[in-house]
């Protein structure tokens, strides 16, 4: 079974956060674009394992459908909040640093 990865509102603002530091670290020439880059390579490539296997990511909560994908990157890494909304369809509900407290 294949599932369509959809992002919310939400989550797509979370990337283009990730896309405006590259642009702007580019504008200024400072900054390590290529790190920033590669952040947002692996985002976006984990998403391609709720394509195939949602349902092996960590729970939040009660529901079985609310759940978060890890993602490492370096000595740190990313969390995404998703939800399994039918057969066919993941959300991405937001994307976070792991450090991060919660999902705003």
């Amino acid at each position: 079974m294949t599932y369509r990865v959809v992002l919310t509102a939400e989550a797509e603002e979370d990337l283009r956060l990730f896309e405006f530091l590259v642009e702007r670290e580019s504008a200024h020439g400072g900054g390590d674009l290529e790190l920033a880059q590669r952040a947002l390579d692996a985002i976006k490539d984990a998403f391609k394992l709720l394509e195939q296997f949602p349902f092996t990511c960590r729970k939040v909560g009660p529901s079985a459908f609310l759940r978060e994908l890890v993602i490492p990157f370096g000595h740190t890494g990313y969390v995404a909040l998703f939800e399994i909304l039918d057969r066919q369809t993941v959300a991405i509900a937001a994307v976070r640093h792991h450090r991060e407290d919660d999902y705003h």
